[in-house]
């Protein structure tokens, strides 16, 4: 049997997130300190640890079949690549930063500055599509100090929290795109790993289901049942039993996680009793 081959992260945030989501999926993997490449035990997939900005010349190549990244290296370096599924984890932006002090008011302010980053076709494809261009010095590290050492006006790089910004005298002027960890895959996989992909797919989207929702047990009033039932949409419908005393209903449903205080809010006005919130682990549909 084929052996699907999955590259990720050698280090980083990036990289213990990729593997935590494979373990919620069931795979348990042999990782050993500093190795390069690991075998599952109990899925025909294969480990292999690359620097983020190699993979995607990698699939290309046909060396791995699948990976996960962020979607800024995806658009960098791998715009021809597919994005399979969307992880929701490793979130960032990629911006445009420019010394607090400095005014900016639009893209046009940085007409004939020039712009340190590592991500020289994502700031070329982002000016052109304004209408600029962009004088680019391409730095590979900290991208930050280049404004307080005269090497840049300005600079385009991922942000997370800002706290890097906000260390190196720098505010964020403008954001090219969000981004997030991404599953993608080679261009030219074969049936048999393309139903294994399948599989693992399966497993990914319910750890991912589980993971944005909530399983919620109230009480209920009979009188009001069908109001609150209306407030609940659930997997199909809400799941209503009888309680043992007389008038009112236990209801169970799931919650998406984005709207869950506004449904519980919706629920209390409208007569809910004794709410059970619980995380849910995996959600198969």
């Amino acid at each position: 049997m084929s052996t699907l081959k999955i590259a990720v992260q050698k280090s980083g945030r990036l990289n213990q997130e990729s593997l935590e989501l494979l373990k919620n999926c069931g795979i348990s993997i042999d990782n050993g300190k500093d190795q390069l490449k690991a075998a599952a035990r109990n899925f025909p997939l294969e480990v292999l640890y690359l620097r983020n900005g190699d993979i995607p010349q990698y699939l290309r190549d046909g060396v791995v079949d699948i990976a996960i990244l962020g979607e800024n290296t995806l658009i960098e370096k791998g715009n021809d690549l597919p994005i399979v599924e969307r992880l929701g984890f490793s979130k960032c932006k990629v911006s445009i930063a420019v010394p607090k002090d400095v005014e900016y008011n639009s893209i046009e302010d940085l007409r004939g500055k020039k712009i340190a980053t590592s991500y020289p076709n994502t700031v070329n494809q982002y000016f052109e599509q304004k209408g600029e261009k962009a004088d680019i010095h391409i730095i590979n590290g900290s991208v930050e100090i280049a404004p307080n050492i005269g090497l840049a006006n300005a600079i385009v790089d991922i942000v997370s929290s800002g706290s890097t910004l906000f260390k190196n005298n720098l505010k964020e002027a403008e954001v090219l795109f969000k981004s997030e960890a991404v599953l993608t895959s080679t261009p030219n996989l074969s049936e048999e790993k393309q139903q294994i992909l399948d599989t693992l797919l399966f497993r990914i989207k319910s750890v991912l289901k589980g993971k944005n929702s909530k399983y919620v047990l109230l009480n209920a009033p009979n009188d009001k049942l069908d109001k609150i039932i209306s407030l609940l949409p659930g997997m199909k419908s809400p799941t209503v039993l009888p309680l043992a005393q007389e008038g009112w209903s236990s209801v169970h449903s799931v919650i998406s996680k984005n709207e869950f205080w506004d449904v519980i809010d919706a629920l209390k006005d409208n007569g809910a009793e004794g709410i059970l919130v619980c995380p849910i682990e995996k959600m198969v549909l």
